[in-house]
This record gives structure tokens, sequence and C-alpha cells, in this order.
């Protein structure tokens, strides 16, 4: 993967822009950017060869999918070696309710997102399929009221005037 191009004031915009909507044609994009289309072009798929940009994706809504419940798990390991976390971290990797998880530093080694139906379907995968993964010394949940603010766009970072 080539290094990538600092970001300009152009890239910032494109980047901004396709994070708001994906689906946005090049002419779209390039009257929201303020560019023509041959360089707003040449720029995205800049920005996708240097993997930037990674994908392209719909958001949907979990409730409407019938995911009720989403889940914090906080997960500690016995043993800290490499084919401990290797090996959980293979085993997260199959299950689709664990919709991320993230390696942490602190209390805990991983955070799990997890999204179940409702609380009954959620305690049971929490104890049958969670508590039973490779190396799992503890567990704590956290259990989501209310979304305040659901996963927004990265910040683009800004950039100066002379692009």
């Amino acid at each position: 993967m080539p290094m990538p191009h600092p970001i300009d004031a152009h890239d910032s915009r494109i980047l901004a822009a396709l994070q708001r909507n994906g689906r946005l044609t090049v002419a779209e994009l390039s009257e929201k950017v303020h560019l023509s289309t041959s360089p707003t072009w040449r720029r995205v798929k800049r920005l996708e060869d240097e993997g930037v940009i990674v994908g392209y994706e719909a958001k949907l809504d979990r409730r409407a999918l019938g995911w009720g419940v989403l889940a914090f798990v906080m997960v500690s390991i016995g043993d800290h070696g490499d084919a401990e976390a290797n090996a959980f971290e293979r085993a997260v990797a199959d299950l689709p309710e664990i919709v991320a998880c993230w390696s942490i530093a602190g209390s805990s080694d991983f955070l799990l997102q997890v999204v179940k139906q409702d609380l009954d379907t959620y305690a049971d995968f929490a104890m049958t399929t969670v508590r039973r993964l490779p190396g799992i010394k503890a567990m704590q949940t956290i259990l989501t009221l209310k979304e305040v603010k659901s996963p927004a766009p990265w910040p683009v970072p800004a950039a100066d005037a002379a692009g």
C-alpha cells in the first residue's frame, strides 16, 4: 500500500462528503467539494489506493433488524501470551453477534460490542458462548439504555487552506 499523501483541503472535503453519503456520484461529489469531476475522481481513487478510504457501506438500524439489546462486554483473559490472545481473537471473529472487538489497555484486555434480540437471548449468549470463549478469566457486561450519539463519521484532519 502506498504511503498516504498529506490530507489537503480538497481531500478533507471529499472524505467528509463521502462519510455523509457514500453513494454520491463523482459528478455530485465534485459539485459538493467545488472541484471538477476528473480531479475529484483521481483524488478518490488515490485515497482508496492509499487505504484512507477502505470501503463503502450502508448504515442500518439495528432495532429494525431485531437487535433490541446493545451491550459492551469487558473481557479479561487469563494468560497474556500470543497464543491465548490469538485464540480468543479468532473465536470472536466467528461470532456475528459480536459486531466489534477492541484490544484495550486498563483493567480488561478486550472490549466487545454485542447485539442480541432481547435480554433473555443476551443472557443466554453471554453465559453459553461468551463466557466459554478461549482464555476468558473474567467478563463484565455494560448494557446500553439509550443511544445518545450513534457512531459518527471520523473527524477529518483539518487541512491547510493551500489545497
